[in-house]
């Protein structure tokens, strides 16, 4: 079943560009001595992505400068390796002063991949860029590529041992499903280069690496702050008097689709089984290595976990990854998720430390006029005795206050603004994906449309007398996936300068994938559309009914049972 094995299927190019690679060295080394051009040329253009980076330009200005005969103003993006999201004060001192000193933007990016990234790194800063990463032990080994992602873990800030326990096994699973390949460290960090014509096996991920992305989380019940449903595989912690004993597995999420292209749609995760805790790596691994083996390596539209399963079928995908891990699932254990929100302002843990969560709208951390988000970031990590905690949801927790310090805490958040009352539920449950400027994909604004948008949907449920509710509502520049917009109750999905499909339907708990209600369609007409829903939200809905909730009972919109039959059915009931 395997198509790497299978010679009469004709292969994507990038599976030639992996196998020539020599376990992802490429050419890069000799890409980074030419100064003729700021990026990167043919295959390196994608290897440098096994590295953690992507390079972009400057879309603002590209039309001009190439008016002046100049080509784009190239620069990399470099997104961080943070299993759960943990970092230390004096590691986020190292990124901040990174980040001022050598990029183009000056900021701290904090992404739905619960991370940061840097943006507008130029090229021959890319070295230093690694290697200051390294001096605090950071890297950016695969977090982009056709490889296991960033593993995220709920940032459950109460729960601190079953948290500790859940954030120990992400940073296992982690280094277990990492590339073998030495190539990071000999390009980057001027490692001793391999002298042997064999190059490393790679036992997991195999010559090729995988077909496509791969992401895996740990989530903690009840919060589901990692978006199960946009994940290839998801280990559900199940604890039993505040232990951590094993996990309920559920494979083949995926939110990325292609406009215009009906063999593409997200799709919801589907529930394997519980584990106990002993069989979580070989599980990681099965499941892995069978959607390496069976994925699609000819059509990368559908070479994602989630297309596997769909062709081969879930009980034969399940009865593989069992055969390879040596495991029988069990039933899965009973769990539920409530939300997926972040716990703003202080909570109490159970070891007597507190935790603050700051809202960081879009996660653009960066000093701004009478809101200086960077530097009292930066204020905070010299005096923080705990760790900091990027979410999945783009915020930042300071966590493991000691109760003595957290006058000193809150005084230096609430001075910088990063700690305001009156942040509405809304603007809390908002999200964006980067875009514009930087994304080649992007095909509308996200990120710096997102306030105002929001702002405006602050007045329509003002108008409508629910202003202290709230609507999951993300907006995406393309239908890749990135900001998560096919989990929400109102998902716009970038289609042209200015033009969003709008998606309607998906619940609060993150468990529903919502369909297309109107599309190709203005600000003004998603503000029109949402003016009449709101309205008939606000008069006719149950008591504590969400918005997604109420458009499908209310015969709206129908809801998506099976995204793979009916997601792209007709929209009304």
């Amino acid at each position: 079943m395997s198509n790497e094995q299978d010679t009469s299927v004709k292969l994507s190019d990038n599976e030639r560009l992996k196998r020539e690679s020599r376990n992802l060295r490429g050419t890069i080394e000799q890409d980074l001595q030419d100064d003729l051009t700021g990026g990167f040329t043919a295959d390196n253009f994608q290897l440098i992505r096994f590295h953690g980076m992507y390079q972009q330009d400057d879309r603002d200005i590209r039309n001009e400068r190439t008016k002046q005969k100049l080509e784009p103003l190239h620069n990399l993006m470099l997104r961080a390796r943070m299993p759960g999201g943990i970092i230390k004060p004096d590691q986020w001192l190292a990124i901040d002063k990174f980040a001022g000193d050598h990029t183009i933007y000056g900021s701290i990016r904090l992404t739905t991949r619960q991370t940061f990234q840097f943006h507008g790194v130029l090229k021959p800063e890319l070295k230093n860029m690694h290697q200051t990463l390294s001096k605090v032990g950071i890297d950016s080994i695969a977090t982009a590529g056709d490889v296991n992602r960033n593993v995220l873990c709920t940032s459950n800030p109460v729960e601190s041992e079953v948290h500790q326990q859940a954030y120990e096994w992400a940073k296992k699973i982690s280094e277990h499903l990492l590339p073998k390949t030495r190539a990071y460290a000999e390009i980057w960090l001027d490692g001793e280069k391999i002298e042997s014509t064999e190059l490393e096996e790679e036992p997991i991920l195999s010559g090729t690496y995988l077909p496509r992305k791969f992401k895996t989380t740990v989530v903690i019940p009840p919060q589901n702050d990692v978006d199960v449903h946009a994940n290839d595989l998801n280990f559900v912690a199940i604890a039993e008097n505040g232990k951590l004993v094993g996990f309920n597995v559920l494979v083949g999420g995926g939110l990325a689709m292609t406009h215009g292209d009906k063999t593409t749609y997200p799709r919801k995760a589907s529930d394997f089984g519980f584990i106990p805790l002993e069989n979580t790596l070989d599980v990681a691994a099965a499941v892995v290595t069978t959607q390496r083996d069976w994925g699609n390596r000819s059509n990368r539209k559908n070479a994602k976990t989630k297309y596997t399963l769909e062709r081969v079928g879930v009980d034969a995908f399940k009865q593989e990854v069992e055969k390879r891990a040596g495991v029988t699932f069990a039933p899965s254990k009973a769990y539920e998720f409530t939300g997926r929100g972040d716990r703003f302002g202080w909570v109490e843990g159970i070891d007597g430390n507190y935790h603050l969560t700051l809202f960081i709208e879009n996660g653009r951390i960066l000093d701004y006029p009478g809101k200086t988000l960077k530097t009292g970031c930066r204020e905070i990590a010299k005096i923080h005795k705990g760790d900091l905690r990027m979410t999945a949801n783009q915020n930042l927790i300071v966590a493991g206050v000691a109760p003595e310090d957290k006058a000193q805490i809150e005084q230096l958040a609430r001075e910088h603004g990063l700690l305001k009352d009156d942040v509405s539920a809304q603007r809390l449950n908002s999200m964006a994906c980067v875009s514009l400027p930087t994304c080649p994909l992007a095909m509308a604004e996200a990120e710096r449309v997102l306030p105002e948008m929001v702002t405006d949907v602050e007045g329509l449920l003002a108008k409508h007398n629910v202003a202290d509710e709230s609507i999951v509502f993300r907006v995406t520049g393309c239908p890749n996936g990135c900001g998560r917009a096919m989990l929400a109750e109102v998902g716009l999905v970038g289609k042209g300068p200015g033009k969003y499909n709008l998606h309607l339907g998906g619940n609060r708990e993150g468990t529903r994938i919502p369909r297309m209600y109107r599309e190709n369609i203005s600000d003004d007409q998603i503000l029109q559309e949402l003016d009449e829903l709101i309205a008939r939200w606000s008069q006719e809905r149950n008591a504590d009914e969400g918005f997604g909730d109420f458009v499908i009972r209310a015969g709206v919109i129908a809801p998506v049972i099976d995204s793979a039959k009916d997601f792209y059915d007709a929209a009304s009931v």
